[in-house]
């Protein structure tokens, strides 16, 4: 290393990289400018170690932030050592960590600095869907550099001493850290939704090793997958009693239980993931109305309609799926839209941009109906309609415009005011309804479901609609790109 000094940056690389595999590049940049007596300030590697290594055999290439030069603030030459990084990142085709404990722009460099983080955020939007890219923000976060994370792909946060603002909050009017802490972890976790995790130190560099190695290098490689020793036709048992929560279905499904789930604390009603089946990695979007905490029990309930925030949280994940050429699952029960004056604002957009990255992509995508899937909400979530190339439901699943209970309400209003027994009525004329125009088999004799198939052969149905779909090639009008957003 370059110095002493750094202990901290680099024992988060080593922490991070397979032992003894990190090479180091520009251990001897320091800082070019002489003003405000900079001169007489040393100034390490220029406060970032650069280089590359591996994990568990994946080249990747590594930035860290150190604190103890200047408070981490970002120079010239510091920025320039996170561009060549990133240049060489993209001729390899490897991913790119950045462990970021940084104070902003470094003030005695000024336009210097300030250039330099405009170069930064270049490289990230050249290598945005080219090479995967992760953050992880060990100390301070703040300014300009707060738009580095929010340009990356996977984005983690240590849970008590990391700070990631634009504006602080004591900055804010009517705020404070005692009010609300809006530079927290748990903030950004839970309310901004731009932290995929929280944890402590060692935790977080254990959850970036295990994200790598389920991620392509870059956009044209197809290696995500490992040798899987799971049976792809092994029956998962009581999967159907589990389908109000996603996050168990999918623990249940996956290869060997592996899931990693982005987000998590975010839209809790949307669920997404990455699993393995059959040693290939796959990116999970499922509907949640259950949350079951770690004693087996109900921790949390949810209406299952889609929001704001949910649709957002899918809509990028989807995005990030379609680029990387991750193949994409749905599982859905949805019956439509939060209904209150806030949402209202934002819903029709969120639900757009959701339905737009759907059918947008062109990986292969399969959808699962595992209860009620009514109107235009079910039509957002991955339908056949919007482009899935395989729709498969539960036996006892619905698909429809709404329950079958109200339409009969709706259809039979007249019916209904001059009948002696109402309730018998609805019954009748809903059961009528639900077979004709609400079942699975409805929709099945329609083509809009391939199959339906029972709950606990899931993973081998989906294992064979993916292995079926490995060469799909798809092509779209010529554009340059979409305006969605």
């Amino acid at each position: 290393m370059s110095s002493t000094a750094q202990v901290s940056a680099s024992k988060r690389i080593e922490a991070l990289l397979d032992d003894n595999s990190f090479v180091e590049i520009g251990g001897y940049v320091t800082a070019r400018s002489t003003d405000f007596n900079m001169q007489q300030k040393e100034t390490p590697a220029d406060g970032v170690i650069t280089g590359y290594g591996v994990i568990e055999g994946n080249l990747v290439y590594v930035y860290s932030q150190d604190a103890t030069v200047m408070n981490g603030s970002m120079g010239e030459m510091h920025a320039k050592k996170i561009v060549n990084l990133y240049q060489m990142a993209l001729k390899v085709g490897a991913p790119i960590i950045g462990l970021i404990d940084c104070a902003g722009l470094r003030l005695q460099e000024a336009t210097d600095a300030l250039n330099g983080f405009g170069e930064v955020y270049m490289q990230q939007t050249l290598a945005s869907g080219v090479i995967p890219q992760i953050t992880a923000i060990f100390g301070t976060c703040g300014g300009g550099m707060a738009i580095v994370p929010t340009l990356t792909d996977f984005t983690f946060m240590e849970e008590k001493n990391a700070k990631l603002f634009v504006n602080s909050p004591n900055a804010i009017d009517g705020n404070s850290v005692s009010k609300l802490d809006s530079a927290s972890a748990k903030f950004h976790s839970e309310q901004s939704g731009m932290v995929d995790i929280v944890g402590e130190e060692l935790s977080i560099l254990a959850e970036i090793r295990k994200l790598i190695t389920i991620l392509p290098a870059n956009n044209e490689d197809d290696l995500s997958y490992g040798e899987c020793a799971d049976d792809c036709n092994r029956l998962c048992l009581d999967l159907e009693n589990a389908a109000a929560d996603p996050a168990v279905v999918l623990s249940m499904l996956s290869d060997d239980s592996f899931v990693f789930e982005t987000k998590k604390q975010y839209a809790k009603e949307m669920v997404t993931a990455l699993i393995r089946l059959n040693g290939s990695t796959v990116g999970v979007v499922a509907n949640r109305s259950v949350l079951y905490g770690e004693d087996g029990e109900e921790a949390e309930k949810f209406d299952p309609v889609l929001t704001t925030a949910g649709c957002e949280k899918a809509a990028d994940f989807v995005q990030f799926c379609d680029a990387f050429d991750i193949p994409i699952l749905t599982f859905v029960q949805v019956k439509g839209y939060r209904a209150t004056m806030a949402e209202e604002k934002t819903i029709a957009r969120a639900a757009a941009k959701l339905t737009y990255a759907f059918a947008n992509a062109t990986v292969p995508k399969v959808s699962v109906v595992t209860g009620e899937a009514y109107g235009s909400a079910y039509l957002t979530m991955n339908s056949k309609s919007i482009g899935a190339d395989v729709v498969y439901a539960w036996a006892n699943a619905s698909i429809g415009m709404m329950d079958a209970t109200q339409a009969a309400k709706i259809m039979y209003a007249e019916e209904l005011k001059k009948a002696e027994n109402v309730g018998a009525l609805v019954s009748e004329k809903a059961v009528e309804y639900a077979s004709v125009q609400s079942s699975a088999v409805a929709a099945a004799k329609r083509g809009y479901v391939d199959d339906i198939i029972e709950a606990q052969d899931t993973r081998k149905y989906v294992i064979g609609a993916f292995e079926m779909l490995f060469t799909k090639r798809e092509d779209r009008p010529a554009k340059k790109h979409g305006c969605v957003k």
